[in-house]
Order: structure tokens, then sequence, then C-alpha cells
């Protein structure tokens, strides 16, 4: 069987991914086609009392109570 049926199966999600902003990283810039996803900034929301990190792809990632990232 070739890899690319066996790979389709094994991709990962963004609830999946280690709790690590390098871990963000590193699955951003794999689902960008290899083209490099950078933090641009952090602010805290104090309202919810969690780090929202605003990506170079023009999205903003948070973690849950679970320590799962998500989009915000």
């Amino acid at each position: 069987m070739s890899q690319a049926f066996v790979r389709e199966n094994d991709e990962m999600m963004l609830q999946d991914v280690p709790p690590s902003i390098t871990a963000l990283i590193m699955y951003l810039t794999r689902e960008n086609n290899g083209i490099r996803v950078y933090e641009k900034k952090m602010v805290n929301d104090t309202e919810n009392n969690r780090e929202v990190h605003v990506m170079s792809n023009g999205l903003s990632y948070s973690k849950d109570e679970n320590s799962k990232w998500y989009i915000i």
C-alpha cells in the first residue's frame, strides 16, 4: 500500500496539537504548505484569563481549560 493512502488518515487536528507555542507554529506552518507562520504578538485576555496568540496567518489562537488549542 502506498504511503499516500496511509498518511491520509494520519492528519492531525488543531485540538490534537501539544499545548506549546512551538508545536502550534510547527502545525500551522505544515498546514500552510510549508510557508512559515509566526506569532505576531501575544495578548492577555483578562476577561477569560487566557493568553491569545495573534499569528501571521491572520488568525488568533488560545487554549481552553483542557489546554487544547482553538481559534478565536
